[in-house]
């Protein structure tokens, strides 16, 4: 039943996500398709340039769907970019690395993020905007990571397929192809369904685990060239 408890909790849910996990999310959408964007851009076509995409104003590259799953499950996607492969030197090539940028562009923000909170948790404080900022970059990480690796998934159209379509022999091509006007659907099963939960969830725990023994491998560094030699 609707009650006055029940929509408290839905409004409650939704401010938290607006203001701890909105700035982690447009920061994750726009870096994302901004990297679409200027790798193609770089490779030698102007499409995106010409449609605005080479834009960081979020509000370009944002799709409602995407949004609201990454709000709510941290797997999403936004407003595909659009490129011309045949303006690029090496087709296959500038593919694959167009479709790349987009989820190596989250690995980097994530990475970021991991470093920004391993900063702040080494000074704790009970202050407000402290505990603020430690969430955020919580979120900036985790959430970084969950596209990077979504998009991955091979499946059209996100940027995995577009790899794979590369990489596949005739055959294979023509098969994902055959495939393409019904995955849509099909990933939307995997999402309501939660399949894809538990792969994702190990693998986004693996890059986070990974990324911060990175950083206190980097902190390390530093804090050993910072110490005084022992006399």
């Amino acid at each position: 039943m609707f009650t006055v408890r029940y929509f408290n909790q839905l409004l409650y849910e939704l401010i938290y996500n607006i203001i701890y996990i909105g700035p982690a999310i447009l920061v994750a959408i726009t870096f994302h398709e901004y990297a679409h964007a200027a790798v193609s851009y770089k490779m030698g076509d102007t499409t995106a340039k010409t449609d605005g995409r080479m834009s960081l104003n979020p509000l370009r590259h944002l799709d409602l769907v995407g949004l609201l799953c990454l709000m709510f499950f941290h797997f999403g996607w936004a407003k595909p970019v659009r490129v011309n492969p045949r303006h690029y030197k090496n087709p296959k090539a500038g593919i694959i690395l167009v479709s790349l940028a987009g989820p190596a562009m989250n690995f980097l923000w994530c990475f970021v993020g991991v470093a920004l909170y391993y900063v702040l948790a080494k000074h704790p404080s009970e202050n407000v905007i402290y505990r603020y900022f430690l969430q955020t970059a919580a979120y900036l990480a985790s959430i970084n990571a969950g596209l990077g690796l979504f998009n991955l998934i091979p499946i059209p159209p996100l940027d995995g397929s577009n790899v794979l379509m590369e990489i596949l022999p005739e055959g294979g091509k023509r098969a994902l192809l055959k495939i393409r006007p019904y995955a849509p659907y099909l990933l939307l099963i995997l999402l309501i369904t939660g399949l894809l939960n538990v792969p994702l969830s190990a693998a986004q725990r693996g890059i986070l685990d990974t990324f911060l023994s990175w950083v206190k491998a980097i902190a390390g560094l530093f804090s050993k060239a910072a110490a005084p030699d022992v006399i």
